[in-house]
C-alpha cells in the first residue's frame, strides 16, 4: 500500500513502522516471555519521543554533508512536513531497539558472551573523545571528504561522556568480554537499513542519496557500502539514547 499510494507515503510511514514494531515485540515476547510492552509500556512509548530529536539532530548535521534529501517534500507546506517528519523519525530508535533484542533472542549470539575483553582506562575514554571531536570538527570543515564520520564521532564522544555521568556504556560490557549487546544492536540497525530502503525505493515522496566515492553499486537507493554505515548508528542511537534519557532500560537483556 505505501508504494501504490504515490504522494501520500508520508502519512503511511508511522503506522507502517509502528506495525513493524509491534510485530517484532511480539515476536521477541513468544521467543522469551518479555519484551519491550510488557516489560514497560511506558518506556515502550518514552522511546517514540527520545527517538524524534535524535533523528532531527541528524537532519541538522545533513544540512552541512548534504548526504541525503527527500524529493517530493514539495507537496506539503512548511509545517506538514516538519510536523510528520518528526512523527515519522519517533519510530527509529524504537524499530532498531526491537529488532535488536530479536537477534539477541538467537542462540548464535551467546558465542560473543565472552569475547575479548577491553580494559576501560581513564586515557582510553580521553583518547575517544579526542579522537571523536576532532572526526566532528573534520566533518564539519571538509563535508565532502570526511562525511563518513558523521557514523563514528558521536559514538567516540558521547560513550566516555555517558562513563562521566554515570549512564550505560558500551565498555561496561566490553570489559568483561560481553559483545553481545553491540552485535544484536548492529544486526538490528542492519535489518532495519534494509527495510528503510526497500519500503523507500518505491514509495513517494522518497529520499535519495549523495555520498561522494560511494555511489555504485546501489541496494535500492542507498549504496552498498553505505549500509555499512548502519552498525556505528546503532551505536550512536545507543549513546544518544543514554546521554538524553537518564534512567533509560538497560540493554542487558539483549
Amino acid at each position: 500500500m505505501n508504494w501504490t499510494l504515490k504522494g501520500v507515503t508520508e502519512y503511511l510511514f508511522f503506522p507502517l513502522w509502528l506495525g513493524y514494531v509491534l510485530v517484532v515485540d511480539a515476536l521477541v515476547a513468544a521467543r522469551t516471555g518479555s519484551s519491550m510492552w510488557t516489560r514497560s509500556r511506558k518506556e515502550f512509548v518514552l522511546l517514540f519521543v527520545a527517538s524524534s530529536p535524535v533523528w532531527w539532530m541528524f537532519e541538522v548535521i545533513n544540512d552541512r554533508t548534504a548526504n541525503w534529501e527527500y524529493l517530493g517534500s514539495n507537496h506539503f507546506t512548511t509545517f506538514e512536513h516538519y510536523l510528520l517528519c518528526t512523527i515519522s523519525f519517533s519510530t527509529v530508535m524504537p524499530a532498531v531497539f526491537e529488532t535488536a533484542e530479536l537477534a539477541g533472542s538467537f542462540k548464535w549470539v551467546e558465542r560473543f558472551t565472552f569475547g575479548p575483553r577491553v580494559r576501560e582506562t581513564a586515557a582510553l575514554e580521553a583518547g575517544f573523545f579526542l579522537a571523536g571531536a576532532g572526526m566532528l570538527l573534520l566533518t564539519l570543515a571538509w563535508p565532502k571528504y570526511c562525511y563518513p564520520f558523521v557514523w563514528t564521532s558521536l559514538v567516540l564522544i558521547l560513550e566516555p561522556l555517558n562513563r562521566w555521568l554515570g549512564r550505560e556504556h558500551f565498555m561496561e560490557y566490553l570489559e568483561r568480554g560481553d559483545w553481545r549487546p553491540i552485535v544484536s544492536l548492529s544486526v538490528g540497525a542492519l535489518i532495519c537499513g534494509f527495510f528503510w530502503e526497500m519500503w523507500n525505493y518505491y514509495s513517494w515522496p522518497k529520499w535519495i542519496y549523495h555520498t561522494p566515492g560511494a555511489q555504485f553499486l546501489h541496494v535500492f537507493e542507498m549504496p552498498l557500502l553505505g549500509y555499512g554505515g548502519y552498525v556505528p548508528f546503532a551505536l550512536e542511537l545507543f549513546v544518544l539514547r543514554n546521554l538524553l534519557w537518564r534512567g533509560a532500560p538497560r540493554v542487558d537483556h539483549i
